[in-house]
């Protein structure tokens, strides 16, 4: 094997792994859709036999399948808008003010971004027993929204800090208040950070699992993450083409956020502030 024959095999290699690695998420992908519109689907990918959409009526038209999407798309946007209100105001003071124990603070939020939530959950599930919030749609906005505000902190601070003292403090002169120059001033020159940090968090919640599988337990109350348990019937039955319907249903919030992300995230993550000369 001469120089040149090695030299395209270290150029083709990289390619045909990501080419294989592609394929394995592409197919179960395939699998979701085609099973989606097939009144006879299994377990193995297949062209339906008869296309349908009957599906995705019998997921539609389930109220048990409208409120869990309701409940899903409640503690999404619940928790998106206070983490967004909260770090926004926390923020504030670590971007604009000088402290002691400022950095040592930040790199402990910076910490507690890479904390699993599953070495967490078996003291906050005796937490929430004890403050009566077991089973609780509210109790479960309130988990998401404490575990999601480290994050939330890290990124508007630095949002924030791309958004110049000047501005603000020409307010102030002319009679604003601290919380109206965020308000009138901060706030909308951040408005692509803001956006970015609301769609992190909203799709964190929309696809978590675990956390509502722990803290909640009347099946009226789970979100639509749980309500796949529902296809999965007893001896090993599944109905796999509500089920795929289901999950095409259950995707398209996460392509909608994926897709404004891409609109605000660019913008978000290369903001700069201006001033006027």
């Amino acid at each position: 094997m001469n120089a040149k024959q090695r030299k395209m095999i270290y150029r083709v290699m990289p390619y045909t792994i990501l080419t294989l690695i592609g394929i394995c998420f592409v197919l179960p992908l395939l699998w979701v859709l085609v099973a989606s519109i097939d009144s006879n689907a299994m377990q193995s990918l297949k062209l339906p036999t008869r296309v349908t959409g009957d599906n995705y009526v019998e997921v539609i038209t389930s109220s048990e399948n409208q409120r869990a999407f309701l409940i899903g798309l409640i503690m999404s946007i619940g928790q998106a808008v206070l983490v967004v209100l909260l770090a926004l105001l926390a923020a504030y003071p670590l971007s604009r003010y000088q402290m002691k124990y400022k950095k040592p603070f930040m790199l402990t939020i910076l910490f507690m971004t890479s904390l699993p939530i599953t070495a967490v959950m078996v003291p906050v599930y005796q937490l929430f027993l004890g403050l009566k919030l077991y089973d609780n749609i509210f109790g479960v906005i309130l988990f998401y929204v404490a575990s999601s505000m480290p994050y939330g902190i890290w990124m508007m601070k630095n949002f924030m800090d791309s958004v110049p003292n000047d501005l603000e403090e020409a307010a102030w002169v002319d009679g604003a208040s601290i919380f109206t120059g965020i308000r009138k001033v901060v706030a909308p020159l951040m408005v692509p950070g803001i956006c970015t940090v609301a769609i992190f968090t909203f799709s964190g919640s929309w696809g978590n699992f675990f956390v509502p599988y722990i803290l909640l337990q009347s099946p009226e109350k789970f979100p639509a993450s749980l309500k796949l348990y529902q296809f999965f019937g007893q001896y090993g039955m599944v109905d796999y083409g509500s089920l795929a319907a289901f999950s095409v249903l259950y995707a398209i919030p996460a392509i909608i956020m994926y897709i404004l992300s891409q609109q605000f995230m660019s913008k978000g993550f290369g903001l700069q502030g201006g001033t006027k000369g």
